[in-house]
């Protein structure tokens, strides 16, 4: 996905430039963490268990339409099956449509997917991903790929299939109080961001366009407690990091999820440290929409091609790539993080 990339390692700054984007890493090692131990063990896990094989199969399922760029066909024959999944496992679904420029220009025909679970509850959470696919293979060490689309198994298509499987549990298992309401909501136009080979400058603005105009737009007389955006959840070797930009909207959030990943023993890959701020989808829901929302995106700090991992934005992003247990490992704890939500 996105954006320029900057780390910072005690008092040298290095600036790197990935396509878009921006990192910006202030240390590698453990923060200080006020958590007691004592504080996650009195917690026993909650909810029912998360499938990792469905999801690794909504996952397929997407990318069995091809890249899914904007304005392509299989863009459009995703859109309908996204919105069929969520409607047959009980979910209210509405779709927000509009045209949106382009970084050259290209009108892009987008459509933001939004479904709710108990729509009248008064307590809501939200859970979003972006559900477009890379234009551009931009960063693949082969420059004969670089204007290519991306199949993006992972950037992109993995956010959607856990949050479908979320939608599948908890309609299977009926169990979650009534009067906590989930919110889903698939981000279109994210990746159409300035690509590396152009002779345009890289703007942040050209990136996340649908959640700028979901956000921008956004008049839901309840709003969200807070927000999860799942971005590339299934890549191997994957862990995450704690955001910098979700630290600083969203502290408390950051802490919930961390500590629900613990709960659930997967604390292995939410590790508790520092990782970038990043220019993400979250971004807007937090500065226009005033929903206080973090991101969970992988770090792979000693990865030399992308600290996104080695297949972001190029052609290996594809389903020989795409890890079950990270699935696991995250939809677990977004389980976790609804069923512990109290209204």
């Amino acid at each position: 996905m996105k954006k320029t990339m900057k780390i910072a390692m005690g008092v040298m700054v290095a600036a790197v430039v990935l396509g878009g984007l921006r990192w910006y890493k202030t240390h590698q090692t453990a923060s200080a963490d006020v958590e007691e131990t004592a504080e996650v063990e009195k917690f026993s896990p909650v909810g029912p268990t998360f499938n990792a094989d469905s999801a690794y199969a909504f996952t397929a399922a997407q990318c069995a339409f091809g890249p899914r760029d904007m304005n392509s066909n299989g863009h459009d024959r995703c859109e309908k099956w996204i919105v069929a999944q969520f409607e047959r496992y009980g979910c209210t679904v509405e779709t927000q449509k509009a045209v949106l420029k382009g970084y050259d220009g290209t009108p892009l025909r987008s459509t933001n997917i939004i479904a709710h679970i108990h729509p009248k509850a008064k307590t809501r959470l939200l859970f979003c991903a972006h559900w477009d696919s890379r234009p551009w293979a931009d960063n693949d060490p082969d420059s004969t790929q670089w204007r290519k689309p991306i199949l993006a198994a992972n950037d992109a298509a993995s956010g959607v299939a856990v949050m479908l499987e979320l939608a599948r549990t908890i309609q299977q298992d009926g169990k979650l109080n009534t009067n906590v309401g989930i919110d889903f909501v698939c981000f279109d136009a994210e990746d159409w961001g300035t690509p590396q080979w152009s002779s345009q400058p890289d703007n942040e603005s050209t990136w996340a366009l649908g959640a700028q105009y979901w956000a921008s737009h956004y008049d839901a007389a309840v709003k969200p407690r807070f927000g999860v955006l799942l971005d590339m959840v299934g890549g191997m070797g994957a862990q995450f990091y704690r955001e910098l930009k979700s630290l600083e909207y969203a502290p408390d959030v950051v802490k919930k999820v961390w500590r629900a990943a613990r709960q659930v023993g997967f604390g292995s890959f939410f590790l508790k440290q520092d990782g970038g701020g990043i220019i993400d989808d979250h971004v807007p829901v937090n500065e226009l929409a005033g929903i206080p929302t973090i991101d969970i995106i992988p770090f792979y700090p000693d990865c030399r091609q992308s600290s996104f991992g080695p297949t972001w934005h190029t052609m290996a992003d594809n389903m020989a790539n795409i890890d079950k247990q990270t699935l696991r490992a995250v939809g677990q704890t977004m389980v976790q993080v609804i069923y512990s939500e109290q209204p």
